[in-house]
């Protein structure tokens, strides 16, 4: 094996896993007053890790002996990724300085969960596939209780570890079920096994991973960790749960669902569709009653993965493009959504997260009521706004292959969903001011991320369509 070429294709994950080997010796030497400068060299490699896509990386095949792919739909998914990521590293330092607790391993460790996470969009194999979930999951367990001195932040460390080392377990008697009927950890090879017959066994299987990685995007029912987590961690934090993570576990469902399942797929398009109803109905129906915006954030995150998992469900490149174009979107709505949440600080600077004290902002910090405004309007999926897009996009696909029915209940459960995002915006405008101001915008960059993703999702998204579709396209056609 020419371990050279496939060390061309891992060029992402080597740039990020050096870059934080060094970013970690200069933190143990400078300490935590390098920790911006620190943050910004993460932000660095990750651009340097992104612009490396354009070479082999990109689309340069099988290396590693099957382990890995390099290819569009990698590719795209790592972008994005990337995207995420650096966000909750920019963003960091002005909320942790607030409490004394930025740390020099915060960039660090989001530097290594994006070396997991690019892992495991790029998984051909079921051995890469764990390894890479589990290193990203074991640098998210610490994210999630970062404030140390926060009872609220350890609780959700707590949590999301219990939790997630029963995903992990559940997941790899998956993977031993899949390994022991089908004779290997391959994808390729799991699909001629399916392909053969799907018995007993490989569907045991087939049902325990799907159940693993349902956890790992939130799908109901395995999304009992998302409000505690969302809700306990640093606001950073949260952005980076709801952007990079979710597209690494979506990138990877689709990827196993299609290239190692294929065959399958009358058996696991049944769990797909279950997962999606439950996500998009459980998720809108327990919002409603959410005093805590960034709770309300989480069951928003429940809703908007089941939407997406509608364009798994056919199976066909137009519905994984679907999936795709709805995770972009996706970010950009709930980062731009979490950055206005950022902004919610009283006049001494404690962060207030209660949806009541948004009342009379569009008179206090009519800038900020307005980029909320298109945010919510925009997660609602309401048009003119660019969130109508890629609902109509999933609902198409399942049009397309005769599936109208399913896209009409999908679009019921859109109305109920609705109704809390609106809910947001009367409060914005239309209820009586709240008895405490929330501080002007302190942070020029944040910002700056604000109005870019405003921007992105306000009917001027419309003219990245032909660009984005392409992408999506041709990242989608790489799993046929």
């Amino acid at each position: 094996m020419d371990y050279y070429a496939s060390f061309a294709l891992s060029l992402p994950e080597i740039i990020l896993s050096f870059g934080a080997i060094a970013l970690m010796l200069a933190a143990a030497w400078a300490g935590d007053k390098a920790s911006k400068a620190i943050s910004w060299i993460a932000v660095a490699l990750l651009a340097v890790s992104a612009a490396s896509l354009l070479g082999p990386a990109g689309s340069g095949g099988v290396g590693y002996d099957g382990l890995y792919v390099a290819d569009p739909f990698a590719a795209f998914s790592k972008l994005l990724i990337y995207i995420g990521a650096a966000v909750a590293i920019i963003i960091a330092p002005g909320f942790f300085d607030r409490e004394g607790e930025m740390r020099a391993e915060f960039p660090v460790l989001i530097l290594l969960s994006a070396v997991g996470m690019g892992m495991m969009v790029s998984a051909i194999d079921l051995l890469s596939l764990y390894v890479g979930l589990e290193l990203q999951s074991l640098a998210a367990y610490v994210l999630a209780s970062f404030l140390r001195r926060d009872g609220r932040s350890a609780e959700a460390g707590l949590k999301y570890f219990v939790l997630g080392a029963l995903a992990s377990g559940i997941l790899l008697y998956g993977i031993s079920l899949l390994y022991g009927f089908s004779g290997g950890t391959s994808f390729h090879g799991i699909a001629v096994a399916m392909k053969a017959g799907v018995g007993t066994g490989l569907l045991f299987g087939l049902v325990f991973v799907f159940a693993g990685l349902a956890f790992k995007i939130a799908a109901v029912p395995f999304h009992m960790w998302t409000p505690d987590v969302y809700e306990g961690s640093p606001t950073p934090v949260t952005a980076f749960f709801a952007s990079a993570p979710k597209v690494a576990a979506m990138g990877l469902l689709v990827r196993v669902a299609i290239e190692a399942m294929g065959p399958a797929g009358g058996e696991w398009r049944q769990i797909v569709v279950f997962c999606a109803l439950a996500s998009t109905i459980f998720g809108a129906v327990a919002a409603i009653g959410q005093t805590n915006i960034k709770r309300l954030m989480a069951y928003s995150s429940i809703n908007n993965i089941g939407f997406a998992l509608f364009g798994l469900v056919p199976g066909t490149a137009y519905g994984a493009s679907g999936v795709l174009t709805y995770m972009t979107v996706y970010i950009a709505m709930t980062l731009g959504s979490l950055l206005c949440i950022l902004q919610m600080r009283d006049t001494e600077g404690n962060p207030v997260e209660t949806i009541a004290s948004l009342s009379g902002l569009s008179r206090s910090r009519p800038g900020l009521a307005a980029a909320f405004a298109v945010f919510m309007f925009s997660l609602a999926g309401i048009p003119p706004l660019f969130g109508f897009w890629p609902k109509f996009m999933v609902f198409d696909a399942l049009v397309d292959v005769g599936m109208w029915p399913l896209a009409m209940i999908g679009i019921a459960t859109s109305v109920i969903g609705a109704f809390y995002y609106l809910k947001i915006v009367k409060t914005i405008y239309f209820d009586e001011p709240a008895p405490a101001t929330l501080a002007p915008m302190r942070s020029t960059v944040e910002g700056v991320l604000i109005t870019l993703a405003a921007l992105f999702v306000s009917p001027l998204g419309y003219l990245a369509i032909p660009v984005l579709g392409k992408a999506t396209m041709t990242a989608a056609n790489a799993l046929f």
